[in-house]
């Protein structure tokens, strides 16, 4: 017989929320794992989707074990709720999210308020927007990082750039208090992915020469597929973000794709304008811009204003790649799939033309005041359009928060765990690939994979000499 629900709960945003949940955790599985298995060079396949899969499962354990409660509970120190304190507008208190009570009582983050969910839905989403976020990094260091160096980073990662940003913007810290905006992750995750990226590709050093001369794709397909499942994936990825089954959860839905198409339609533009013919790499590249561009405002601004980031938002990033790449530091740094770009840059532009297009007419659309030292809800946040520089200011004072904290981190951890474990593969490693590290390869050929090295017993010969007399 089925348990009665609480009157708390919400069977609609309940299923939503899950859903919305699922639908994030398929662009990291089994998305970003084909996309980057397609995108590199054969002999790096493997690597690359071995590498997605285990910083998958490595946030997970740690985010259930305390990094949940460090970017969504109480503030550290226990401060109250009216008076954090120095530290509780940075952090929350560590510990697990793991007994019956906790994941079965009704969804709560402190400062911010109750959801109609249970908390464990609410510990699985945040999930899956902290496991993309190191992976989204990764496509910097693609071809070179050794994977024993990369568990310990992406544990040490989450629990001291992620859970903090996240926090500061979304669980009630510093940045929220003033009004600071960042509907899905423009800030949280993608700008902080595509800096975490460059300083750690910086950090790490190059590919071998040959890689970067013949940086060629190995499957196309499977881009775009990987691709594909980004775009619809992130219907949860902003959909989910208003925790409810409501009007701002369909209108950010509508924007995403909305603003994704505008930039793929412009990446293609570009590509004529400039003389160039439009590829599938570079058509890639710009419906991810459009995704990443919209991810901060995509509740917060109506459909204009969505086209319109979907243009400035791809402008930018395509000048930036195909032109600021030549300029220092961008030309030194190897950073393998142009993480600083799609994400950094995208997010970066995405967050700050939140402040010019928000429209205070838009559903769950509020500044917070303090007013007896509680937080209140004051009323709607206008951008620069409609009247207002307020916003804007605070999305760069969180922009610039966001992309020096994840610079200086990512190098102090990058170094702490280099004392330990060699960042960087060997090279005789790097010369072989995924056999070398892993065993086996992407696209074995027949007759190594049957495990006879001399050849198939019963016809004499090595493989090679019996194919030829057999022809």
């Amino acid at each position: 017989m089925p348990l009665e629900a609480p009157g708390w709960l919400s069977a609609g945003d309940t299923s939503w929320q899950i859903t919305a949940a699922t639908l994030v955790g398929f662009m990291s599985l089994p998305g970003l794992v084909v996309l980057y298995g397609g995108v590199m060079q054969k002999r790096w396949s493997i690597n690359s989707m071995m590498l997605t899969i285990v910083a998958f499962s490595v946030v997970l354990i740690v985010w259930v074990l305390y990094a949940f409660k460090m970017g969504f509970g109480n503030p550290f120190h226990g401060f109250s709720h009216s008076s954090t304190g120095f530290f509780g507008n940075f952090i929350g208190k560590p510990s697990p999210v793991l007994s019956h009570k906790q994941l079965q009582h009704q969804a709560n983050i402190p400062l911010i308020g109750s959801d109609a969910f249970p908390e464990s839905s609410l510990v699985y989403f945040q999930f899956v927007f902290a496991a993309i976020t190191p992976i989204l990094a990764l496509g910097s260091v693609l071809g070179r990082i050794n994977m024993k160096a990369w568990i310990p980073f992406v544990a040490l990662w989450i629990t001291f750039v992620y859970t903090i940003n996240a926090f500061l913007l979304w669980g009630g810290g510093f940045f929220a208090h003033h009004g600071a905006l960042d509907f899905s992750g423009g800030y949280v995750i993608h700008l902080s992915a595509g800096v975490t990226g460059f300083v750690a590709a910086w950090v790490i050093g190059p590919r071998l020469q040959r890689d970067r001369e013949v940086d060629a794709p190995n499957n196309l397909a499977m881009v775009a597929v990987g691709a594909g499942l980004l775009w619809i994936g992130w219907n949860g990825f902003n959909g989910g973000d208003p925790y409810a089954a409501n009007m701002s959860a369909a209108a950010a839905v509508l924007n995403t794709n909305l603003c994704t198409a505008c930039a793929f339609m412009s990446w293609i533009a570009w590509d004529y304008i400039t003389g160039r013919k439009p590829s599938m790499i570079g058509g890639v590249n710009g419906l991810i811009v459009g995704l990443v561009g919209i991810t901060p405002a995509a509740g917060y601004v109506n459909g204009y204003g969505a086209i319109a980031i979907g243009f400035l938002a791809c402008t930018i990033v395509y000048f930036a790649m195909n032109y600021m790449s030549r300029l220092w530091p961008f030309r030194v740094v190897d950073d393998t799939l142009g993480v600083i770009y799609t994400h950094g840059f995208a997010g970066l532009a995405g967050g700050l033309l939140t402040g010019v297009f928000a429209d205070p007419n838009m559903a769950v659309f509020y500044t917070t005041t303090a007013k007896k030292g509680v937080l209140i809800a004051s009323g709607s946040a206008p951008g620069v359009v409609h009247g207002s520089f307020t916003l804007l200011k605070w999305q760069v004072f969180a922009g610039a928060w966001v992309i020096f904290w994840s610079a200086l981190a990512t190098f102090i951890l990058l170094k702490i765990v280099g004392i330990f474990i060699p960042l960087r593969m060997s090279q005789e490693a790097m010369e072989i690939g995924d056999v070398a590290v892993h065993g086996h390869e992407v696209y074995p050929s027949d007759i190594p994979s049957l495990g006879y090295p001399n050849g198939i017993p019963g016809l004499g010969g090595d493989a090679g000499s019996t194919a030829t007399t057999t022809a």
